[in-house]
C-alpha cells in the first residue's frame, strides 16, 4: 500500500521539487563521470602493464582468489538488484519494503567487505603485499609486484567507495524508517542507487582483469 508522506519545500535556488530532482541527478551523473576518468586512468595502467608483460600478468592472475572473487562478484549483482528495488519501492511510496530493501543492501556490502578483508589476510600472508610484505621469486616477480600494486590500488579505491555506499544507504534506512520519503520525494534513494550501481558497474569491470586473467592458459 502507498504511503503518501511528505512533500518537502525545494530549496531557495530552485522554483519546484522536481527541477531541484533533476538538478541533483545531473549532479551526481557529473560526478560519476569524473570517477569514470580516474578509474580510467588505472585501468590505463593495468592494460599497459598486461600488454607489456602478458606472462607475467598472467602468473600474477592465478595467485588470486577466484571463489572469493566470484562469491563477491554474486554479492554486489544481488546488492544492485535490491537497490534498484529499494528505487522501486521509493517510487510507489512503500515506507517498509524500501527500508528493509535499502537495509538488505547494505547488509550485502558490508559482507562483500568482509570477504574482501579475508582475501587481503590471505594475500598478507602469502606475501603479496608490495612495499609492506612482498617475497616472490621467479622471472616474473618484478611483474607480480606491479600487478599486486596496481590490485591494492584498484580494488582498495573500490573498496572506499563501497563504504561511503554503505554510510549513504544506512542513512537512508534511518531517515525511510523516519518517514522521509514518499511517491512524491525519493530523490536521495535515487540518486544514491546511481552511485551504487556504479560501484557494482566498477567491479563487474575489474573481476575479469584481475581474477579470470591467467586462468585459461598453461
Amino acid at each position: 500500500m502507498s504511503e503518501a508522506g511528505p512533500l518537502p519545500r525545494p530549496e531557495p535556488q530552485y522554483a519546484t521539487t522536481d527541477q531541484q530532482a533533476e538538478a541533483a541527478t545531473f549532479g551526481m551523473w557529473v560526478f560519476l563521470a569524473t570517477e569514470i576518468l580516474f578509474f580510467g586512468g588505472l585501468l590505463l595502467a593495468y592494460t599497459w602493464l598486461r600488454a607489456s608483460h602478458p606472462a607475467g600478468v598472467a602468473e600474477a592472475g592465478r595467485h588470486t582468489k577466484i571463489v572469493i572473487g566470484s562469491v563477491n562478484t554474486l554479492v554486489l549483482l544481488t546488492s544492485s538488484l535490491t537497490m534498484a528495488l529499494a528505487v522501486h519501492a521509493a517510487e510507489q511510496g512503500r515506507r517498509k519494503a524500501l527500508t528493509r530493501l535499502l537495509a538488505v543492501t547494505a547488509l550485502l556490502g558490508l559482507l562483500f567487505l568482509g570477504l574482501k578483508g579475508y582475501e587481503y589476510h590471505g594475500e598478507w600472508t602469502e606475501h603479496l603485499v608490495p612495499g609492506l610484505n612482498f617475497h616472490e621469486d621467479g622471472p616474473h616477480a618484478r611483474t607480480i609486484e606491479l600487478f599486486y600494486f596496481l590490485y591494492f590500488l584498484l580494488t582498495g579505491i573500490h573498496g572506499i567507495h563501497v563504504t561511503i555506499g554503505i554510510g549513504l544507504i544506512v542513512w537512508l534506512a534511518l531517515r525511510a524508517r523516519r518517514g522521509s520519503f514518499s511517491s512524491g520525494y525519493y530523490t536521495p534513494v535515487e540518486v544514491t542507487g546511481l552511485y551504487w550501481h556504479f560501484v557494482d558497474v566498477v567491479w563487474i569491470f575489474l573481476y575479469p582483469l584481475i581474477y579470470l586473467v591467467g586462468r585459461s592458459g598453461p
